[in-house]
């Protein structure tokens, strides 16, 4: 046994060592190996198949009204009871797992991975009028405050943005888009992604210039490597595990801030359910004291979500730090 593999053995005594085996493959072993983060994904993944499924899964549509059973309690066909206007709470709360689960997915794939990887990436190893060009807009995005500046441009632009979505649908002849919430799910990831790229991008721009004098980058350099094949063949992988924890930390955040600004009034418009919407609507005063179930259910979800985020990254962080390793 070579002195390097004995020392990254000695690192990581609850893991048997492979030989072999990448760093994702075997922080991953890891992290499977602690039940609490097991408990974690498990939470997280039943939410997120809840919301994929809904339309399947759930007993009514999140439309489906019976002004005769208003407020009604919970019982056997209505297992949360129904709301003001006598629709079923479970189908609302299973399609409001659907919008988080659209936000959030399209958020995080945009504004905390594709766009602060390839930036940061460009910033760190092109440096010049590129890293000049990222970081000043950076630096602009985030001097603004954060929440005053969701709020206002999802405001502002969201006239604009349904008209531009009704032209589109007399376009292309097809006007399914503003019935199914295309316009307000689209604004606020947008929205999200263009103030949520500039701090991983940063970490990963500080990751990638460390990188950049590594002997291998300047060994591809050197052999007539292209800066694509660098970037994305050498680079990307060591800084992986930066990126997964960043982004793994970051959903939870996703997914507070669509509920905080629907729980605003400036985010997913009714009739289209949001957690941020069942929230406000069972937290009146009256609502509360007569059928407390209808602030309780939405409350416990999210916040069993959220919890379930911030351990399962304390985890990740724990799995893909050089001591931990």
């Amino acid at each position: 046994m070579s002195i390097t593999d004995y020392a990254m053995r000695e690192a990581a005594p609850d893991v048997t060592y492979v030989r072999g085996e990448s760093l994702t493959r075997r922080s991953l072993r890891r992290l499977l190996r602690r039940k609490l983060a097991v408990i974690c994904l498990v939470v997280i993944t039943v939410f997120y198949s809840v919301g994929i499924l809904a339309p399947f899964i759930a007993p009514y549509t999140y439309t489906h009204q019976n002004l005769d059973l208003s407020f009604d309690g919970p019982s056997l066909h209505h297992p949360f009871g129904t709301d003001r206007n006598g629709r079923d709470m479970l189908s609302r709360t299973i399609f409001a797992a659907r919008t988080t689960t659209i936000v959030t997915l399209a958020t995080f794939a945009t504004g905390f991975v594709l766009l602060p990887v390839t930036l940061g990436m460009i910033a760190g190893y092109r440096r010049g009028f590129a890293d000049a060009l990222i970081n000043r807009t950076g630096e602009i995005l985030a001097s603004l405050p954060g929440l005053p500046m969701l709020v206002l441009v999802n405001a502002t632009l969201r006239p604009r943005f349904e008209h531009l979505v009704a032209r589109a649908e007399d376009i292309i002849h097809y006007h399914q888009l503003s019935s199914s919430g295309f316009a307000d799910y689209f604004l606020i990831f947008g929205v999200l992604s263009l103030f949520g790229w500039v701090g991983g991008a940063r970490l990963v721009r500080t990751q990638v210039l460390t990188l950049r004098g590594s002997e291998f980058i300047l060994a591809a350099e050197a052999s007539g490597a292209s800066t694509r094949r660098i970037l994305f063949q050498h680079i990307l992988p060591n800084i992986m595990p930066l990126v997964i924890v960043g982004a793994s930390s970051s959903l939870g955040a996703i997914a507070l801030s669509e509920i905080g600004l629907t729980f605003l009034g400036v985010g997913i418009q009714p009739p289209h359910p949001s957690f941020g919407a069942l929230i406000t609507d069972g937290s009146a005063r009256s609502v509360l004291e007569n059928h407390p179930e209808l602030l309780i259910v939405p409350a416990t979800v999210v916040a069993s979500l959220i919890f379930a985020f911030n351990l399962l990254g304390d985890a990740l962080n724990d799995v893909f730090t050089s001591r931990a390793q």
